[in-house]
C-alpha cells in the first residue's frame, strides 16, 4: 500500500498521549467528515509505541454520537475520564504509530493504493 502521508488533514484526526500511564499510551480518533457521514460514528485506534511488534498493541474501536454532541465535547468528555490524556500533534507520534494511523486514514478516506 502506498501510504499517502502528504494527504493527511489533521482536522480529521485527534491524537492523544497518556504519558505512558498504560501500555496503550497513544490513541488517535478519526473525526471530521467521516463521523458526519457515518451517523456520528467515529473510529479510533489505541496503540503502544510499536503497534506492529508481536509484543506491541494496536486495537480499533468506535465512538458514537460524535456529530450529535459536538466533536469538542466528545473529545473532552470521552478522554477526560482517564485523567491526564494530552492532545498532541500527529508529528509527535512514534513512527510506527504514524504508519498505523496513515494505513487507517488512507482506507477511511479511500485514498487508494
Amino acid at each position: 500500500m502506498n501510504i499517502k502521508a502528504n494527504l493527511l488533514d489533521e482536522n480529521n484526526i485527534v491524537c492523544f498521549d497518556n504519558g505512558g500511564k498504560t501500555f496503550d499510551r497513544y490513541t488517535v480518533l478519526f473525526i471530521g467528515d467521516y463521523a458526519l457521514t457515518n451517523e456520528g460514528t467515529s473510529l479510533y485506534i489505541g496503540m503502544s509505541e510499536h503497534p506492529f511488534h508481536p509484543q506491541g498493541f494496536g486495537q480499533h474501536g468506535e465512538l458514537f454520537g460524535v456529530y450529535e454532541t459536538g466533536i469538542s465535547y466528545v473529545v473532552e468528555d470521552f478522554w477526560s475520564s482517564d485523567g491526564g490524556d494530552e492532545i498532541i500533534p500527529f508529528a509527535d507520534l512514534p513512527e510506527d504509530c504514524k504508519k498505523a494511523v496513515m494505513i487507517d486514514y488512507n482506507n477511511i478516506w479511500n485514498l487508494g493504493d
